[in-house]
C-alpha cells in the first residue's frame, strides 16, 4: 500500500471534476481526499495498492467536461483513510 499527492492542472475546476474523482476512487477502493486549490489546480491525496493507484490516475482523464493537462504525483508516507472525501477549498 502507498499514499500519493497529486496536483492536477488543466480545466479541472467548475466542471464536476472533484465529484468524478470521488466516484472513481470509490469504485476502485481508493481512500483519500480531493480539493480545489486557489491557483486553479486540484489536489488529490490517495492511498491504495500501487497498481490500483496507477489505474486511478489513468481514469482521471476520462472525466466528462474535464481537460487534464498534467498530473504531478509525489509519494507521501503511507496514511490510511477511512473513505474518500471532497474537501472545501481554503480561500486566501
Amino acid at each position: 500500500m502507498k499514499t500519493v499527492r497529486m496536483v492536477v492542472s488543466g480545466k479541472v475546476q467548475h466542471v464536476g471534476f472533484r465529484a468524478c474523482t470521488k466516484r472513481i476512487a470509490v469504485s476502485l477502493g481508493v481512500g483519500g481526499a480531493v480539493k480545489n486549490l486557489a491557483d486553479g489546480t486540484v489536489e488529490i491525496t490517495a492511498s491504495g495498492d500501487p497498481v490500483v493507484l496507477d489505474k486511478f490516475v489513468a481514469m482521471l482523464y476520462s472525466c466528462p467536461r474535464v481537460v487534464v493537462r498534467e498530473v504531478g504525483v509525489t509519494a507521501l508516507p503511507f496514511h490510511e483513510f477511512p473513505d474518500f472525501s471532497i474537501l472545501r477549498e481554503i480561500r486566501q
